[in-house]
C-alpha cells in the first residue's frame, strides 16, 4: 500500500503533462455557446430560482429546520429539471440543531425606540419577555472584571465599546472592478505570496471573548448586547465564541447566554446615554429552538450523465448555508442559483456532455468549508495525507467551478497559481468577452469552497467578481441587492466552462502538488 501512495504521488507531480498537453490546441464549440446564450439570456429562469430560495426558503444556517426545508427543495427541484442522482448526502456529525424562532428588542426609556438586531446563533432564549436595565461594561483585561462584580445581577450588559462608523462609505455606495483594477490583476505575474501572519504572542491579562460571556452569565446578567460593526444599518453577526471549538454542542448552548448583535446606530445611542449616567431600560425577548441531539450536516448534489467518459466529473456548485439573519442572497444563494441554472440551460439546450456534470450545494460552509472539504476527503481523497493517499476516483476527476464571492459579474477567472490552463480559459472565455469576462490572473483566492479541491491538488477555480451588494453574514442580504444581469452572465458563463471541460479530450491540467 505504501509503495502505491508513492507511485500515486509521483504521478500527481506528473499529471499535468500526463493529462493535457500543451501543444494540444483548446477547441471552443461556438454553435453550443450560441445556444447556451440563447436560453441564458431569453429563457432564464435564475431569478425565479433565486427568488424561491430567498423569499421562500429563507435563512439556511447549517443543520437548521429551515435548511433542512431548503435541500429538500433543493433536491426535488435537480429532479425536476432533469438531473439524475440527486441526493442529500450527509457528511459529517455537526452537534445540535438552532433555529430562530423570535426576536424583539426595544429601547423603553429614556425615550422608547425599537431596536434592529438579532441573536447570535447557538444561544438560548430569554425565557420569556424580560424588562431590565442596560449597564455599560467595558472589558478587556481580567483586572476590568473586578469593576463590575457584583454590578451585573438581573441587567442587560452593553458589552461593546462605542463603535466607529464608517462614514466614507455612505457616498461611495458599490463599484464594479475598473479596467485599470484588472490591468492589475492580469499583470500579475508572479503569484503573491501567501499573507499568513504569525499569531499573535498570547497575552494572559485579556479576557477572551468566551470567558465574558461566562463572566456575565455567573453575575446575573440576563443579556448581552453588543456590536460588531460599522456600517449604518447592518447587524453583523455569527455565533456564539468558541462554537466551532465545541462543535456545535447542544450542552454548551445551553450554557451560554443569550447574546444579540445590534446594528450601530442604535447600540451607539444606548451607550451615549449611559456616559451621560442617564439609566437606559430595555425589553427583550428570544425563543430559540435548540436540538436534541447531534445529527449529521449534509451536502445536496445533482448530476448531468455524461457519455463515453461519463465516469469522470466535472463539477460546478457554491454553498447553500447562510447565517440567519437574512436570507443570504449574495452569500450564496446567488451562486447556487447560478450552478443550477447553468445545468438548466445545459439541459435545455440538450448538451450531451461526454464527462459527467455534477452540481454541487455545499453546507458547513460559513463555519470553515466543512461540507465541501468532507466531500472532497471521501470521494477522492488527499495525497498529501499519507495515511489517507487518494481514491481511484482521484484520476476521474476533471475540475470544479464555484461562485461565491458575492453576485457581482464575473470578470474573469483566478488560476489559483495553475499556469498549465491558462491557455484552455483563455480560449474558452473568448466567446464571452462581451459580457465583461476578459481577465486572467495567476493569483488564488481563500474562503471558499474551491479550495478544498485545491489544497487535495484537484483544479479548483472561484471566479473573479465585481464586488457589488451588501455582502453577506449580515441582516440585509435579501433578494433586493441582487443584479439579475449579472446572474445571467455568470449562469451563461458556468454552463460554457462546465460543457467544455466536460467535452474535452483530456481533463484538466493540475498543477504540481506540493
Amino acid at each position: 500500500m505504501k509503495i502505491m501512495k508513492k507511485v500515486l504521488v509521483a504521478a500527481m507531480v506528473l499529471w499535468p503533462f500526463m493529462a493535457y498537453s500543451l501543444n494540444d490546441q483548446p477547441k471552443v464549440d461556438e454553435t453550443m455557446v450560441a445556444k447556451i446564450r440563447e436560453e441564458g439570456f431569453q429563457r432564464s429562469q435564475v431569478m425565479d430560482i433565486v427568488g424561491y430560495m430567498t423569499d421562500v426558503l429563507g435563512a439556511r444556517l447549517t443543520l437548521s429546520q429551515d435548511m433542512k426545508r431548503a435541500q429538500a427543495w433543493a433536491r426535488d427541484k435537480m429532479e425536476k429539471l432533469g438531473l439524475v442522482n440527486a441526493v442529500i448526502e450527509p457528511f459529517m456529525d455537526y452537534g445540535a440543531a438552532w433555529d430562530n424562532e423570535y426576536f424583539s428588542l426595544h429601547m423603553l426609556e429614556p425615550d422608547y425606540q425599537y431596536m434592529m438586531g438579532f441573536p447570535l446563533a447557538y444561544t438560548p432564549g430569554t425565557n420569556g419577555k424580560v424588562t431590565c436595565q442596560a449597564v455599560l461594561a467595558e472589558i478587556q483585561t481580567k483586572k476590568d472584571l473586578e469593576k463590575y462584580r457584583g454590578k451585573l445581577k438581573g441587567v442587560a450588559v452593553l458589552a461593546s465599546p462605542l463603535v466607529a462608523i464608517d462614514l466614507a462609505a455612505l457616498p461611495q455606495g458599490f463599484s464594479r472592478r475598473t479596467d485599470e483594477e484588472l490591468k492589475r490583476l492580469e499583470e500579475t505575474v508572479i503569484p503573491p505570496a501567501p499573507r499568513a501572519a504569525p499569531p499573535a504572542p498570547v497575552n494572559p491579562d485579556l479576557v477572551r471573548p468566551e470567558e465574558k460571556i461566562d463572566f456575565f452569565k455567573a453575575e446575573g446578567a440576563v443579556v448581552v448586547l453588543q456590536c460588531d460593526g460599522g456600517s449604518f444599518g447592518i447587524v453583523r453577526g455569527f455565533g456564539r465564541p468558541g462554537v466551532n471549538n465545541d462543535k456545535w454542542s447542544r450542552e454548551k448552548d445551553l450554557a451560554s447566554m443569550p447574546i444579540i448583535e445590534v446594528t450601530p446606530e442604535h447600540y451607539n445611542r444606548m451607550v451615549r446615554i449611559l456616559r451621560r449616567n442617564i439609566p437606559v431600560k430595555i425589553e427583550v425577548e428570544v425563543r430559540n429552538r435548540i436540538g436534541e441531539s447531534v445529527e449529521k450536516a449534509s451536502n445536496v448534489l445533482g448530476e448531468i450523465p455524461g457519455t463515453d467518459l461519463k465516469g469522470e466529473v466535472v463539477m460546478m456548485g457554491a454553498h447553500f448555508d447562510s447565517w440567519h439573519a437574512s436570507s443570504g442572497a449574495t452569500d450564496d444563494a446567488g451562486g447556487c442559483a447560478v450552478a443550477l441554472e447553468a445545468a438548466r440551460i445545459l439541459k435545455a439546450v440538450g448538451a450531451k456532455p461526454r464527462r459527467t456534470i455534477r452540481v454541487a450545494f455545499w453546507g458547513g460552509e460559513e463555519q470553515g468549508l466543512n461540507g465541501s472539504r468532507e466531500y472532497v476527503l471521501k470521494h477522492f481523497g488527499d495525497p498529501r495525507d499519507p495515511k489517507k493517499g487518494v481514491t481511484p476516483d482521484y484520476e476521474k476527476f476533471s475540475v470544479y467551478f464555484n461562485q461565491d464571492y458575492g453576485a457581482g459579474a464575473f470578470r474573469g477567472i483566478n488560476l489559483q497559481d495553475n499556469e498549465f490552463v491558462r491557455p484552455i480559459f483563455a480560449e474558452w472565455m473568448k466567446p464571452l468577452r462581451d459580457l465583461g469576462l476578459t481577465t486572467l490572473t495567476i493569483q488564488s483566492v481563500g474562503s471558499t469552497d474551491h479550495v478544498s479541491f485545491d489544497r487535495a491538488g484537484l483544479p479548483g477555480f472561484q471566479f473573479l467578481q465585481d464586488r457589488v451588494g451588501i455582502g453577506g453574514h449580515a441582516n440585509m442580504d435579501f433578494y433586493d441587492t441582487l443584479m439579475p444581469e449579472d446572474l445571467m452572465k455568470n449562469a451563461v458563463i458556468m454552463a460554457s466552462f462546465a460543457y467544455h471541460a466536460a467535452m474535452s479530450d483530456a481533463r484538466i491540467p493540475r498543477k504540481t502538488v506540493k
